[in-house]
């Protein structure tokens, strides 16, 4: 019997983010079905409950989390190096796309919040793409779905998961402890030595990283981007144009990983972080202009941004839009986009610490994701495939961005 080689990571991705997508779903749903029932107090209580030095919910979205960010660091490093982010020309319109994409919602944002002071901080909020639950919403609707939209839905909200990364680290950092960034640098030192060293046993990376997560929490920047920090350490093995390769540390770490953040620690997230109580909430609280501009940059700002990207990189010949997919296909997929749940709500709780304000960032994550995923859904059930006419021009078109076909 011929043993087959390993999964293909991108082929994995879809699957896990796809399930995890759903039970994400799932969770959020759970979460507010709860929070608004008779358990309510109980499940609030216990989310501020405290377990050793922080909350349960601290212990979530700080400890948990940061496993979460490792995840992504590795999917990150995996792309830019050996995936489908790997050259110039590959990467050009899923970059031009995303900084569209989080650069419109941040400004209508802005634009629906300048009358009421302090609530400039969450300009961020609105600017980020959950795969988990995009990818989800795609799968819902199998092979109605073009696999060159699903990749580039994925490679998007990498790209939108890096510039994640650098707002949390930049604009959500307040007081800086030296000493402890110095110990986080020696720490990174280590990992750095060993990855040139060409260590590949994984242990000590992992030992090592666990210290990092520790400094980078003490230092006053996110704990969780010392998840990112650390994947960029990681060793890995190219292995362009086949599977994964069972030599290399990052694909296996990835591969392990994967199923516990898909299945684990996102819907977890998911149901602490989405229960809000909906009592004594009306209309005026929903068009409270913190709500209303999370939604309006999720729902309007995302398929805006990311639709304009597209065809601007298209009519400018800077990069071909994803081939065999109509304009239809390619605006719901612009709508997908606008699903900011896991990441939207981690930067509405770094952006404000009033409860009240942390509920309507519910409310509006909750509301613009909700709308888009189902306006998004709907698209893309009745739009039209490519004519067979079309799909054989598409074929017969050169694309600089795809110089040749790439295994999944």
């Amino acid at each position: 019997m011929v043993r087959r080689g390993p999964i293909s990571a991108f082929r994995d991705f879809l699957h896990s983010e796809a399930t995890g997508g759903i039970l994400l779903m799932i969770a959020a749903a759970l979460a507010m079905a709860v929070a608004n029932s008779p358990l309510g107090e109980s499940y609030f209580g216990a989310l501020g409950a405290h377990v050793g030095p922080l909350s349960l919910l601290h212990w979530i979205n700080d400890g948990l989390m940061a496993l979460f960010f490792l995840l992504v660091g590795l999917e990150i490093k995996r792309e830019l190096v050996d995936g489908h982010l790997s050259s110039w020309s590959d990467r050009a319109l899923p970059a031009v796309a995303a900084v569209g994409g989080m650069a419109v919602p941040a400004l209508i944002y802005l634009l629906v919040t300048a009358s009421t002071p302090g609530l400039a901080r969450g300009w961020a909020i609105p600017s980020a793409t959950d795969i988990a639950f995009a990818i989800g919403v795609m799968a819902l609707l199998g092979k109605r779905v073009p696999a060159s939209l699903k990749l580039f839905l994925t490679t998007v909200a990498i790209v939108d998961d890096m510039g994640a990364v650098a707002i949390i680290a930049l604009a959500y950092t307040s007081q800086i402890s030296g000493l402890a960034l110095l110990a986080a640098g020696i720490v990174m030192g280590a990992m750095f030595i060993l990855n040139r060293a060409g260590v590949k046993a994984l242990r000590p990376y992992l030992a090592l990283a666990v210290l990092l997560w520790l400094a980078v929490l003490l230092s006053g920047v996110h704990a969780t981007i010392a998840g990112v920090l650390a994947a960029s350490l990681i060793p890995i093995t190219a292995t362009p144009g086949a599977p994964d390769s069972r030599e290399s540390p990052l694909h296996r770490l990835e591969h392990a990983l994967h199923p516990w953040v898909a299945y684990a620690i996102v819907p977890l997230f998911g149901f602490a972080n989405a229960g809000v109580s909906f009592a004594g909430i009306g209309l005026p609280q929903l068009l409270a202009p913190l709500p209303l501009g999370v939604a309006s940059g999720l729902f309007f700002g995302k398929q805006i941004g990311v639709l304009c990207a597209i065809w601007l990189c298209d009519r400018l010949g800077l990069s071909e839009r994803p081939g065999g997919a109509t304009w239809t296909q390619i605006y719901a997929t612009a709508l997908l986009c606008g699903i900011g749940f896991t990441m939207s709500l981690f930067i509405g709780g770094l952006a404000f610490s009033d409860p009240m304000l942390i509920d309507e960032v519910k409310i509006g994550v909750l509301g613009g994701s909700i709308l888009s995923a189902l306006t998004g859904y709907i698209v893309l059930r009745f739009a039209r495939s490519p004519s067979p006419l079309n799909r054989k021009k598409e074929a017969g078109r050169p694309s600089p961005a795809a110089p040749g076909p790439r295994p999944d």
